[in-house]
């Protein structure tokens, strides 16, 4: 698994890729739509390097490796969720410099604890839907890929609302305020349990489908 870990992260995950993680800078925008900048990912990023694998016939390839099906599986969503964990990763760090510059609340989610736990579980509900369904075929990518990014869209837009417009859900997610962090520590490890949750269901669900295609 080390190994085809490790191939994954050099020759699917080009390491220009973990430049795109600087798309966190977006949160140092006064007063923006902060869940944009996580997914940016979404749109460029990953559909590259999914497309650019499938150019490149990097799953045959896989399978031709002395390896169980399942573990090239388990590998390649693994890749991909540590990109995703290094994304969130620098955006937690923008969204502390953004907190230590403005002092100032956003109009939407402010960028603040409970939106990175937010953003786990935004990438989670894209991992839990993509990959089972591209694992079921092994080729056919824009059916989804589509589903994938907007379900993040949805559930980015959704939590941007309900900031808004639904009191209590303010009072857990907003605010900057150090008292703020009481309500909102639990929602960053619920977001990372989910995040985690959903990455694993995704693997399992992939592996039983994968196994039932011929390539």
């Amino acid at each position: 698994m080390r190994n085809l870990l490790i191939k994954e992260l050099t020759l699917v995950i080009n390491p220009y890729y973990f430049l795109f993680t600087l798309f966190g800078a977006l949160l140092l925008i006064p007063q923006w739509v902060f869940f944009v900048a996580p997914l940016y990912l979404v749109f460029i990023a990953l559909p590259n390097m999914i497309q650019s694998a499938k150019a490149q016939k990097d799953l045959e390839f896989t399978m031709l490796l002395p390896i169980r099906k399942g573990d090239g599986v388990c590998a390649r969503v693994l890749a991909f969720s540590i990109l995703e964990v290094a994304q969130v990763a620098v955006i937690a760090i923008f969204a502390a410099l953004n907190i230590a510059l403005y002092h100032t609340p956003n109009f939407f989610t402010d960028p603040n604890v409970a939106y990175v736990g937010c953003v786990f579980v935004m990438y989670g509900v894209f991992n839990i839907v993509f990959f089972p369904m591209f694992y079921k075929t092994g080729y056919k990518l824009a059916v989804p890929l589509s589903v994938a990014i907007t379900a993040s869209i949805l559930f980015g837009g959704i939590i941007e609302m309900l900031v808004v417009m639904v009191p209590s859900v303010t009072q857990v997610l907003d605010g900057i305020s150090g008292q703020a962090l009481v309500a909102q520590i639990p929602v960053l490890l619920c977001g990372i349990v989910i995040f985690a949750l959903l990455t694993w269901l995704s693997i399992k669900i992939s592996i039983k489908r994968f196994s039932k295609v011929n390539l």
